[in-house]
């Protein structure tokens, strides 16, 4: 069986996964990344894709993250 992962990814405005280094404000270190800023913080499964809705925190993605592995534990101590 595959190794599942869940992992809070940051986003750009557009939507786009944000890879890039930032201030503790969300805004890029570097002004010439082209890198909009952090605006939202999703929840991505690598077994049931998007988890949720983004949230505008991290540390409000963080619960549903621990949620969704609950649940993929749970399924597997069923099987």
């Amino acid at each position: 069986m595959a190794r599942i992962s869940i992992k809070v990814e940051p986003l750009h405005e557009n939507g786009t996964v944000c890879l890039h280094a930032v201030s503790p404000s969300g805004k890029p270190r570097d002004p010439n990344s082209g890198c909009t800023g952090r605006r939202s913080y999703r929840v991505q499964c690598s077994a049931c894709g998007t988890v949720g809705t983004p949230h505008g925190l991290r540390v409000l993605a963080e619960p549903e993250q621990t949620k969704h592995r609950g649940q993929h534990q749970t399924a597997l101590a069923n099987r």
